[in-house]
Formats: structure tokens, sequence, C-alpha cells
């Protein structure tokens, strides 16, 4: 006995949505030598030094998102995130939205979509565990801008619909450190017209 199975063709399509900064963007990746201190220390391969002498240019840049070719960037899974949560401030359902879309890369190696825009040095205090407090090195664009390539199954979620993910991400959720939905006001941004 044979089946017969339809299948609902899916319509992929592809749009780019420049956007800008309204708030400076504060980036913060793990440096790959502080990854691997933290995995000799936790292997009990480290020799603790009391106190290590800290060069802040180095933890600035080692904080940066960087591709191989040397642009700067920002992860395009914040990006997705952020988009996620503004389908949810426009009424759509998060984990059905999720599956609707994605944020491609502009360096597949690491994921990152590119940030234009000039870095400069940041310097704040944070508290880290225990209550004790710590100084951070860390990149902040002022202006900067991307442009998200967003690649969206139309019968799940429409071109409109997307826009209006990419407004309420930007407006209420931002990107980065300290943005609007972990109680700061940075890496907030809109459509870049």
């Amino acid at each position: 006995m044979k089946t017969k199975v339809e299948l609902k063709s899916f319509t992929i399509k592809q749009v780019v949505i420049p956007i800008r900064g309204i708030s400076p963007l504060i980036v913060h990746n793990f440096d790959q030598k502080v990854i691997i201190e933290m995995e000799a220390k936790q292997q009990g391969k480290s020799k603790t030094e009391k106190h290590k002498i800290r060069i802040p240019e180095n933890d600035f840049e080692g904080a940066k998102h960087k591709s191989p070719q040397g642009w700067e960037g920002f992860p395009a899974g914040g990006f997705k995130k952020a988009l996620i949560r503004g389908a949810k401030m426009t009424g759509l359902v998060m984990k059905d939205t999720m599956m609707s879309f994605f944020v491609k890369a502009d360096c597949e190696e690491k994921q990152l979509v590119r940030i234009f825009g000039d870095a400069r040095m940041r310097t704040d205090m944070v508290r880290v565990g225990m209550g004790s407090a710590d100084v951070r090195y860390r990149p902040e664009y002022l202006n900067w801008s991307a442009e998200l390539v967003i690649e969206y199954n139309e019968g799940q979620v429409s071109l409109e619909q997307l826009f209006q993910m990419v407004m309420a991400a930007g407006y209420g959720c931002g990107i980065g450190d300290w943005r609007p939905e972990k109680g700061g006001g940075y890496g907030r941004f809109e459509l870049n017209k």
C-alpha cells in the first residue's frame, strides 16, 4: 500500500536590514588568553600569580570580537536573541519565531555580524563574585551601524513582522553589555533609513 504525502513548500527569502546605534555599544568578548588561563587553572596546571600585571590596552583589544580578516563585529546569535525578544514585544510567540528566521553572519568562522564604527576604550568598575570589585577595559562604539542579513520563512513570518521585530528589539532590548534588557541603556538601535 502506497501513501501519498503532500509536503508544504517553504518560501525562504532573504532581506538586508540596515541599522544604526542610538546609544553606545559596549562589547565584551572573552580574550583567548584568558580562556587558556582559566582552563589551566581548572585543570590544576597553572601557577597562580598573586598580583598579575594587567595592561589595559591588551584587555581592551582582547575584548573585541574580531574576524580573521581583522574587522570588528558582534555575534550573530546576539542579534537573533534580541530580535526574538522583539518578536515577543510585538505580540508574536517567541518559540515559534525562533525557528522562522536566521541572522546570517558576515564571518561564518566566528559567527560575527560586522560592526561599522570605531571603538574607544572605556574603564568600568564591575562587581564579581562574593561582592568583590574589579576593573574592566572594554570596547565602546559611540557611533555604530550594521547590516543585518536575515533569512526567513515567509510562511511563518512576514517581512513587515521582521521590520517590527527589529524596531522593537532596537528600542527595548538592545545588544551588548548594559543593554536595556539587563537594566541599562546601551546597545540600542533603529532602522537606518
